[in-house]
């Protein structure tokens, strides 16, 4: 008798040591194994698509993320902000990039789609080094680029013609800037070029021309970048909400993210990211700005 109440006792330790370890004793939560680098220790694979201004950001993010988590795979296609929203609400990629919000997109169902804003993106108009100024007021840009306007020297600069060099319609650069800076006007005819970087070029080698970018691309004196009714054009005053001319980056998904999309999105949102990779790329941490915009161009106080 005194055998079995051995066994019994014996087994019962048994047990209460699977609970135990069943119930994370003896356990621990691959999740948390690289929580320092942002990311999560996690597995599978990640097609995301769209803006082709984001592709860069996201595509060394992805690098990093994968560093970290040799287990995951993620594949960073471009194809136009409006590719990235259908192709994620159609279900074909797991994230849609997109440099607009997806109610400003027709035919987007917008409300399947969750919003996460990873990145601001600030811009202004690039004038040819010559035109001899540095400041515009918002209605004379506004005339500038609908046409009204045809001589710098009608807003103070030399008696030289302006020349408009623009984006094409799809242009999500080209959707900000009409919206903040022109507001909402169509622009003029003009030379229309796919990048950014050919923008510039032009507007560098061209006597008199104007075309607009975002603030990564005013690394030297080869264009310069306008101030607009006096504000400059500076992170913080972007941040602060006086700069009027700025955008967030957006990557949806269907439904809230779980698995490898959260875990990713998660690391986007990560201070590495925000405060390192972000200005790297050219961008601004949204986690910094104390302003927010809705779908209707709002700009409130946080």
């Amino acid at each position: 008798m005194k055998s079995i109440g051995k066994f019994t006792n014996l087994m019962l330790i048994v047990i209460l040591m699977m609970f135990v370890t069943a119930c994370g004793g003896g356990s621990k939560d691959k999740t948390t194994d690289t929580a320092d680098k942002g990311g999560k220790e996690v597995s599978g694979s990640l097609v995301v698509s769209g803006s082709s201004a984001m592709q860069p950001l996201i595509a060394a993010a992805a690098e990093e993320f994968m560093a970290n988590n040799p287990n995951v795979d993620i594949q960073v296609n471009a194809g136009g902000s409006g590719t990235g929203l259908s192709q994620v609400a159609e279900g074909s990629v797991q994230i849609g990039n997109s440099d607009v919000f997806a109610e400003e997109k027709e035919g987007i169902p917008a409300d399947q789609l969750v919003d996460h804003k990873i990145a601001v993106v600030g811009i202004t108009a690039a004038v040819n080094p010559n035109v001899g100024i540095k400041d515009i007021s918002k209605d004379n840009l506004i005339k500038v680029f609908t046409g009204k306007i045809t001589n710098w020297k009608d807003v103070g600069g030399k008696d030289q013609k302006i020349v408009l060099v623009n984006r094409p319609d799809a242009s999500g650069t080209r959707a900000v800037f009409n919206k903040f800076g022109l507001n909402g006007a169509t622009p003029a005819e003009g030379i229309t070029e796919d990048s950014s970087n050919t923008v510039k070029k032009i507007v560098n080698e061209t006597d008199g021309a104007v075309g607009y970018l975002a603030f990564s691309y005013f690394t030297d004196d080869k264009v310069t970048p306008l101030s607009i009714d006096g504000v400059e054009p500076t992170d913080e005053n972007v941040q602060t909400g006086k700069f009027p001319i700025w955008a967030y980056e957006h990557s949806y998904t269907k439904g809230e993210p779980s698995g490898v999309s959260k875990a990713f999105l998660d690391y986007l949102m990560s201070d590495d990211v925000q405060n390192t990779l972000l200005k790297e790329q050219g961008y601004l941490p949204v986690t910094k700005m104390k302003v927010e915009r809705d779908a209707k161009g709002n700009q409130t106080n946080k």
